[in-house]
């Protein structure tokens, strides 16, 4: 019984771990303007933090998006 609780418990750490390698999609935001039909009329961290959740299920913080922002505007 403990055997299967350890190899249970190994597993889910390996799936976690490759769960959180495929999200590193950041989509690009470079190009569009805030406040479009391009953007569903949203600010570019907003848009930014909605296409990710779409892509990866799971929210970026506003700090992060900002950020994202930022360095994506800096290129």
């Amino acid at each position: 019984m403990n055997r299967l609780l350890l190899l249970f418990v190994l597993a889910a750490a390996l799936v976690g771990m490759m769960a959180q390698a495929s999200a590193q999609n950041i989509p690009n935001i470079s190009g569009l303007k805030p406040h479009t039909a391009q953007t569903k009329f949203m600010s570019l961290a907003g848009f930014l933090r909605w296409q990710y959740f779409l892509e990866n299920t799971t929210w970026l913080s506003a700090d992060e998006s900002n950020q994202l922002v930022k360095s994506q505007l800096a290129k």
